[in-house]
């Protein structure tokens, strides 16, 4: 089990004074709804990424800050409403209020080089809050910047490209086409590129709303659970990332029966990670715990949400058992859950979240306790082919967990397999007794030979 521990690394950004990037073109002046599944309350955050990129010669002598703020400028024409502000509506229905303020850019140099950031990267990184200055006033999610963006040069002439981005705009799908236009403005190769869609009311309930399932992703779990012991603590809190390669997936496969052994990756992860979660955050046996997984919704509806739409079409199916259940069946008894909630998105379920939204009003929250598990795999999106003029990025992904969620990502270990980083965020006594169930988990399946 490959395990990164936090690099002991520090170095010294020298920051320019934060800009607002504006469209390099007039761009319309009008207000845009975000829709029912876009402006819920679990969504209200901010999630940082992170691109690492190496030198290139082919462009000596150009500042990748320089070179993407130019094209940034020329990307907010047409994506102009990440350049407004949100405003809050009737009943706190969100509004964009396009108004071509701009986005928040920060120009930097750091006196290190990508070397030094150790043979694989992988979250969480070494000073990060200096890679991505959280500028004050800033993180709000009403009357501030959409992104907050950071381009760090390093000693070695390559660069990391940080973003941090209101999660109620875009998912990572609209994310990646965002950046992905930046990146073909930047080598002004844009003239294929698909059109952004906004269209949000197609993810908006029917009128009027209906729900017609039941909803566990938005429980109400015990009322008193954030002020006991069940609720996620914010002091003492470890993150560290967990690699899964070939080898971890072949022993993982071994401990499910045969006629689970063409589940997807996901599933399997998803379903080891959850049961080792569960048994290593000492709840009472008979405790329910809940694992949501974001499942894309885009062609999962008729007609299919047109090329191009860049808002959020993800739901959060749940599944539901106990810690005792968890621990006294094996791990395909997991998996079968997580492939259950899987495959519950429907059309109708979609407008079925939408509904639930508008009728239980936006402050509708995911059960933020620490038996809740929320899982969001990033390793298809495809960011890493995001290519500035600098290459293809080393590593691209998410920076770190969000409270209970945690981002799959694609990275290398040393030996240059490709596979999957999870990042988790526990307390220290519980990290301690997860990494040692994963350990335990492995070593049963290599002793099953």
């Amino acid at each position: 089990m490959a395990t990164l521990p936090t690099i002991p690394l520090t170095f010294t950004v020298r920051r320019c004074k934060p800009e607002l990037v504006a469209p390099a073109k007039p761009t319309p002046c009008e207000q845009k709804l975000l829709s029912d599944i876009d402006d819920q309350a679990s969504l209200r955050f901010q999630v940082p990424f992170v691109h690492f990129y190496r030198h290139q010669p082919s462009m000596e002598g150009k500042h990748p800050a320089e070179v993407i703020k130019t094209a940034l400028a020329q990307t907010l024409v047409f994506y102009y409403p990440f350049a407004g502000r949100l405003r809050e509506g009737v009943n706190g229905k969100l509004i964009v209020d396009c108004n071509g303020e701009g986005v928040l850019f920060i120009k930097a140099d750091a006196d290190v080089t990508l070397e030094q950031f150790g043979d694989t990267l992988q979250p969480p990184f070494p000073c990060f809050h200096e890679l991505l200055f959280d500028v004050p006033g800033t993180e709000g999610m009403l009357n501030c910047p959409l992104f907050l963006i950071q381009v760090t040069r390093l000693k070695c002439g390559g660069f990391i490209f940080a973003i941090r981005l209101n999660h109620v705009m875009c998912d990572a799908f609209g994310l990646k086409q965002f950046v992905s236009t930046v990146a073909a403005m930047a080598q002004g190769e844009a003239t294929h590129l698909v059109p952004p869609v906004w269209e949000r009311h197609l993810l908006d309930a029917r009128d009027p709303p209906r729900v017609t399932f039941t909803h566990h992703e938005y429980d109400e779990v015990e009322a008193a659970a954030a002020t006991t012991t069940t609720s996620l603590p914010l002091d003492n809190l470890v993150e560290r990332s967990f690699f899964f390669g070939p080898a971890e997936f072949s022993l993982l496969r071994r401990l499910l029966p045969l006629h689970l052994q063409h589940c997807t990756r996901f599933e399997l992860l998803t379903a080891f990670l959850w049961r080792c979660r569960s048994l290593a955050i000492n709840l009472d046996p008979e405790e329910e715990v809940r694992m949501l997984c974001a499942v894309n919704a885009r062609y999962k509806i008729f007609p299919p949400l047109p090329q191009g739409y860049y808002g959020n079409a993800f739901v959060f199916p749940a599944a539901i058992t106990t810690v005792k259940n968890l621990r006294q069946n094996p791990l395909g008894y997991a998996v079968e859950l997580v492939k259950q909630a899987k495959t519950s998105l429907t059309e109708e379920y979609m407008k079925s979240v939408a509904a639930l939204m508008v009728i239980r009003g936006k402050r509708l929250l995911f059960p933020n306790v620490i038996g809740s598990f929320i899982i969001s795999d990033l390793t298809k999106m495809g960011l890493e082919d995001v290519d500035f003029g600098w290459g293809k990025a080393v590593f691209a992904g998410t920076a770190k967990a969000v409270g209970v969620v945690s981002f799959f990502v694609q990275a290398k270990n040393k030996k240059g397999e490709v596979g999957t980083s999870v990042e988790i965020c526990l307390p220290a006594p519980a990290m301690e007794r997860f990494a040692e169930e994963l350990d335990n988990m492995l070593i049963t399946a290599a002793n099953r030979g």
